[in-house]
């Protein structure tokens, strides 16, 4: 029997990937070290979330939609043994969906509350951001989790010119992450009737361009109409974009500073898991790690190597074609003679 086999390295390379394929079906898995962490994400889900200034090739999304992506690639990024919490922002209170769970255990719950985040789920129109990312600064700190909150950072109606509410629990006790969310460029927000159906877009004259709540602004005597008791604003049309919408990255900024958060820019998944990494409270963890994806990867280069790699190598080589033509030359000469 020939042994010319023994000097083929497509036998060795066919031998080599078999053994790892055997290898990744025995080898136990394994234990190692990770960073898990435990976390509320607190969602805005008020109008301006509806605005599509995300999406690529064409493809428009909603700001929350892309959320909703960037939720999905944080639960499958997070360690077994992290606890995940998800709660509603809307006017100016914080609605608790469910306590913080193990993320691993209670994946598909997890990912099946965070597809179901919808705008039709707000009880209030307003969007007081200020004071929710207060209230959801007192739940994460009575949770003893990290923060993520995630909005535009649209003020409606506008702020005062006095600014807002002043923060008064301490800056830092609980750490995490406000994400603005949205383009930079203002972008005109979607309408909806009473059920539910697009209508188009909200004009100027469908929301408040200036708040007129609490005490006027400086020098509001001399606009027409001013009466201090019954028109402390004056009767004056004010022109102003708060019918479009940006995210407000200067106020979530002084937000964060004033409540000891740090501060990230929704741009993509990669960006986003960065950002909580380096900024969320991690504590070590056991998980399990499967090890024999490693020897599953290299039978399949093995294989690349006999079925794609060497006969790319043997037609490059000089002389293969002259060959290849020769013998089909010789093959054809019989039959000619033949004839």
């Amino acid at each position: 029997m020939s042994r010319t086999y023994l000097r083929d390295v497509r036998f060795w390379l066919l031998t080599a990937a078999f053994t790892c394929f055997v290898a990744a079906l025995v080898v136990p898995a394994g234990r190692a070290v990770r960073n898990g962490i435990d976390v509320v994400v607190v969602v805005d889900i008020t109008g301006s979330m509806n605005t599509r200034d995300y999406g690529e090739g064409g493809k428009s999304e909603s700001r929350l939609d892309a959320v909703k992506s960037a939720l999905r690639q944080m639960l499958v990024d997070l360690p077994c043994q992290s606890r995940f919490s998800l709660a509603l922002f809307a006017e100016r209170r914080v609605f608790l969906l469910f306590d913080p769970i193990e993320v691993c255990s209670n994946f598909a719950p997890i990912a099946d509350a965070v597809a179901a985040l919808n705008w039709r789920e707000g009880w209030e129109g307003d969007s007081h951001i200020a004071g929710g990312l207060y209230r959801a600064i007192t739940l994460a700190n009575d949770l003893h989790v990290d923060l993520v909150f995630m909005t535009d950072g649209q003020e409606a109606p506008p702020l005062p010119w006095s600014g807002g509410p002043a923060f008064e629990g301490e800056p830092g006790a609980v750490k995490g992450l406000i994400v603005g969310v949205g383009g930079y460029a203002l972008s005109p927000i979607p309408k909806y009737d009473n059920n539910g159906r697009e209508i188009g877009f909200y004009g100027p004259d469908d929301v408040l361009q200036e708040s007129r709540f609490g005490l006027p602004p400086p020098g509001a005597e001399q606009r027409p109409g001013y009466n201090a008791r019954n028109a402390p604003f004056g009767d004056v049309h004010i022109e102003g974009n708060e019918h479009l919408s940006s995210v407000r990255e200067p106020y979530l900024k002084e937000l964060a500073q004033k409540t000891g958060l740090a501060y990230a820019h929704l741009v993509g998944e990669p960006e986003f898991l960065a950002a909580l990494r380096a900024h969320a409270t991690p504590h070590p963890v056991n998980v399990m790690v499967e090890r024999g994806s490693i020897a599953a990867g290299l039978g399949l280069v093995c294989l690349g190597c006999v079925y794609a790699l060497l006969p790319l190598l043997a037609l490059s080589t000089p002389g293969v074609w002259v060959r290849k033509a020769k013998a089909a030359l010789r093959s054809r000469r019989p039959m000619a003679e033949a004839s």
